[in-house]
């Protein structure tokens, strides 16, 4: 959405990326979250910090949909405090050789181009000595695990990905070499903010399920939401809904006025995700037996809200951030 149109993207902004994935995940949260990675943490990477030849090269397969992206960080070890990654990228002429492991990767199975993060100096501090690579499918040495067996988001191909001896060309790097915390860093705030237009839309999805039944379903020969405790449940959800999507596109707009905060894009995924997952559980309670069943979707919704809790960064590194920041303020 926000690649620009001579590489084949829309030319849009960052609340138009937003709308985009709220809309997908009021459908499927699964499809939102493949669609997210692809287009926010491994496209929109490659935009803001490739070359022109690797744009070149890149962008209009991955726009056009004919390849798929992802983007690997975390390890077994390395979730919360990603800087402590193990996997090595050494450098042997014109190469540079990646072993190791990445681990929880959105599209890690079926992606065709990856951004890759892994150790160029293992003597420099933890932050100082990491840089991306573009890496793609079929090189040799590289493999994909199976598709890991999630909660919720089980549409949404999880997987590890091995690197045994890969050699992935000097001219593969992205953004620069050991600046990849940079390129990390900078792309999480914006990861944050798109990826909060997930809960929202789930939220939506909720709220259209819930509502149209409570509207339905008769007990006592009255439809359920006209009685007054459920009119109140209805209306916490609406509004809660509201107030989460006004602070997602506040922030999106601040954002494309060149006025990104750390703080707020943390905040607002922090606040929708645990919204959407409060919400979704209302509407499994409205639902009643029918909420706990899977003929129904909303046990499925609730498990999708979750995810937004722990991916992304979970709500207490989201907490230490703005907590972080707000101290900053008063130094």
């Amino acid at each position: 959405v926000t690649v620009k149109p001579e590489y084949g993207g829309l030319g849009g902004s960052y609340l138009d990326h937003c709308i985009v994935n709220e809309e997908i995940s009021r459908a499927s949260g699964a499809i939102a979250l493949s669609y997210g990675a692809h287009s926010n943490l491994c496209v929109n990477q490659i935009h803001r910090h490739g070359t022109e030849e690797q744009k070149q090269r890149y962008l209009p397969k991955l726009c056009n949909g004919e390849h798929i992206g992802a983007l690997a960080m975390s390890e077994a070890g390395s979730g919360s405090d990603v800087v402590s990654m193990k996997l090595r990228a050494d450098k042997q002429g014109d190469y540079y050789v990646l072993n190791g492991t990445k681990f929880w990767i959105t599209n890690g199975s079926v992606a065709d181009t990856y951004v890759i993060y892994g150790k160029t100096d293992v003597n420099a501090k933890p932050q100082h000595g990491i840089t991306a690579f573009i890496v793609e499918r079929g090189m040799a040495g590289f493999t994909q695990g199976p598709k890991l067996d999630k909660l919720g988001i089980r549409g949404s191909p999880t997987s590890e990905l091995i690197f045994e001896d890969v050699k992935v060309p000097a001219g593969n790097v992205l953004g620069g070499l050991n600046k990849g915390v940079y390129v990390l860093m900078s792309g999480l705030d914006l990861e944050r903010l798109v990826l909060a237009a997930g809960p929202v839309g789930l939220m939506q999805a909720a709220c259209d399920v819930a509502f149209e039944y409570a509207h339905v379903r008769k007990q006592f020969n009255t439809r359920i939401g006209e009685f007054q405790l459920l009119q109140g449940k209805m209306a916490d959800m609406y509004t809660t809904m509201n107030a989460c999507r006004a602070y997602l596109y506040s922030v999106a707009r601040a954002c494309d006025a060149g006025h990104a905060n750390p703080k707020d894009c943390a905040g607002v995924i922090l606040y929708c995700a645990e919204k959407a997952t409060q919400v979704a559980l209302d509407a499994i309670q409205i639902l009643g037996g029918n909420g706990y069943i899977n003929d129904y979707p909303t046990g499925r919704i609730m498990r999708d809200c979750k995810l937004y809790e722990i991916g992304a960064g979970t709500s207490e590194i989201r907490r230490m951030l703005i907590g972080r920041a707000l101290n900053k303020e008063y130094q």
